[in-house]
Order: structure tokens, then sequence, then C-alpha cells
């Protein structure tokens, strides 16, 4: 009697225990690092892409990632893949079911789908053009990436076209305001790959940047002390970019989940970027189109080249008036001079006795 006691004490405490562990997220189960927000991610901060420190360093974007004090800010960094041949999707946030979902970025043999997300430096939403692996040793784009070629030979210049010609700093894809990509077939293709998760420096680097308060959104409002990095963990000294003076409006506030997580998809828009096409020469501007044979890179640390449109800002500050930089105001229109109605001059006074000459118009009397 007491044995089968004893049993059924135990018994109950494992079944309270299943009881009290919560159910897998929709989150955790689609993207597999249990990351579901209510609110959305800011708009991507607009920042120089610092030198490449070597060969064999493959650039990877920053993003905003989620901590216990909100959203905060990865930056991008110079990282050595882990194997020859690799090539790294990022990550990005997706709006689903009321909730915007992390999916983590990998490295695998093909670039897969992140979002239709315009990260900048070769990541122009769908595709990577920053680099190609060549027996076995890793070519740099020199169009979209800042290398030194005197340090690094493999190198090639080619054009980055992008057939999106819409300028925008949107970081998630889905919901208002957010970028409505889809998988084309070839990045389906390249989800079901062989995958390697990010590297441990990689990961260190973001548990860096969550331990850094600067970092965080409600400390930077979307303009992070460090931006982007020379190497993964560096977070001071030389070659640390921060961002570029750019609105900072939470972009994505706008799709607020319902108290039920069923969405209200409230609000406007995201605010729109230059950050990823700094245009050279296109003078594109956030919100407006570009032509489509313009650079598609964010402005690289060593200022040559890609500085087009207005660097991502949209705040709608009224037009100032002449300061030296800009044309002079308009002169005004010439107008049909009013012909001046002379007056005849009076004639002169009659000294006779006679009737007294006329009034003029307007005058007292001679």
């Amino acid at each position: 009697m007491k044995m089968r006691s004893i049993r059924y004490i135990l018994l109950l405490v494992l079944a309270v225990a299943v009881i009290a562990i919560p159910p897998a997220s929709s989150a955790q189960t689609a993207v597999g690092v249990g990351v579901s927000v209510r609110i959305g991610p800011p708009a991507l901060p607009i920042y120089a892409q610092p030198i490449c420190p070597g060969e064999g360093y493959m650039w990877t974007p920053g993003y905003w990632a989620y901590g216990d004090d909100g959203y905060y800010w990865v930056p991008g960094t110079w990282v050595r893949p882990p194997m020859v041949g690799v090539l790294w999707t990022p990550g990005y946030w997706g709006w689903g079911g009321g909730l915007y979902l992390w999916h983590a970025g990998y490295w695998g043999p093909h670039i897969g789908f992140y979002g239709g997300i315009n990260y900048g430096f070769g990541y122009v939403g769908t595709g990577y053009f920053g680099g190609e692996w060549r027996g076995g040793v890793f070519a740099y784009n020199r169009s979209v990436n800042n290398v030194n070629v005197t340090v690094i030979h493999n190198t090639y210049n080619k054009t980055v076209i992008n057939n999106n010609t819409t300028v925008n700093r949107t970081s998630f894809n889905g919901g208002t305001g957010g970028t409505n990509a889809q998988p084309t077939s070839e990045e389906r293709n390249a989800e079901h790959e062989n995958h390697v998760a990010a590297t441990n420096e990689q990961t260190q680097h973001q548990q860096m940047a969550s331990s850094n308060k600067s970092q965080y959104y409600s400390a930077n409002h979307g303009q992070p002390t460090v931006a982007a990095s020379p190497r993964p963990g560096v977070m001071s000294g030389n070659g640390v970019v921060n961002a570029r003076n750019a609105p900072a409006n939470n972009a994505a506030i706008a799709n607020k989940g319902g108290a039920n997580g069923a969405g209200a998809n409230k609000g406007g828009s995201t605010s729109t970027n230059g950050v990823a096409n700094a245009n050279k020469g296109a003078g594109a501007g956030n919100g407006g189109t570009r032509p489509p044979n313009a650079r598609n890179s964010n402005v690289p640390a060593n200022g040559k080249s890609l500085g087009g449109g207005n660097n991502g800002n949209t705040s709608k500050t009224p037009p100032t008036h002449n300061t030296g930089n800009s044309a002079p105001p308009p002169k005004p229109r010439n107008q049909a001079a009013v012909p001046h109605k002379n007056t005849p001059p009076p004639p002169p006074p009659n000294k006779g006795k006679g009737n007294p000459p006329p009034k003029g118009k307007g005058e007292g009397r001679g």
C-alpha cells in the first residue's frame, strides 16, 4: 500500500511537470531559435563598410536582434567561413500570425531566401553579388566591397544591377510596410541543402552586441554607435564604423500584434532607406526609384563612389532659404510695365477777368 502511494505521488508530480511546460510557439517551430516578437524591427541604419582585413574573410551584414531590453543592432562584420565553397545567407524578420519571427542565417553552397531585405554590399534582396568562389579561393567584387587591392589580389569589378528599383531601409518581410518578396525556385532549393549554422565567432559577436547598452534601439534610436566592425567581436578602435545620421523611426511598430496574437496589423509603413543602394550619381533619394543600372551597395568606408540619394533622410523638413550650398531662389517673373498716366500740365493763369481755368485731375486751384 505504501509503495502504491509513492508511485501515485511520483506520477502526479510528473503530470504536473509536463503540464507546466509551455507549448512550442509558431516561432520556435518555424524558426528553430525560438524568437518571436510583437513589435517589429526598426529600419536598417546607414553605415559604411570597413575595409576587408585580408583574404579569406567574407562580409556578413548587420541586423536587428531582440533581447530582454528590446531590439539591439548586431554590427556587420568580416568573418571567416567555416569551410571552402560556402556562402552566407543572412537571417531576416518575417511577419506572420500576429508576430515577427526571426529566421536565422546559415552557411550553404547557395544563397537562400532572406526576405527580400536589401542589406547592401552585394545583398540586394535576392542572391549575393559581393563575390564568388573560384578554384577554392574567394574573389571579391570591388564594386560593392571595400577591399585594398594592394593586399587582396583576387578581385574583379562587376556592376550590380538590381531589378527591384525601390530604395528603402525596410528590415522585415510581410505585413504593413514590409517587403513582399517570395522565395524563388532557386532559393527554395537552397533551403533544402546541407547548411552550417553561424560560427562560434558570429555567435560571440552577437552576444557582445547584446551586452552593449549603446547598441540597443532604446539608447541609439536607430543609429548604433557600432554599426560595423572589421572582425567579429571588435566593438572599438580602428576600423569600427558608426551609423550615419538618418531618421530613426521605428518602422515596424506599425504591425503591432493584437492582444490575442492575431495581429491587428495597425499603422503605416516603414520609412524608406538608401542604406544598401547608395546609387552612384543616381540621386535616387529615399522613397524614389533609381535607374536599373545603378550600383547596388552601401557606402564603402573609403568614400569612393556610391554616394547618391539623400542618405535615407525621409523626414519632412520645410525647405530652407539659400545658405550658400543651394541654388538661389528664382527671380520673380517679369511683369508687363503698367503705363504711367501723365496728367497734362495746367494752362497758364488767366490774367483776364474771364472764367478761371479748369481744374486738372487731382489738383487744387491755380
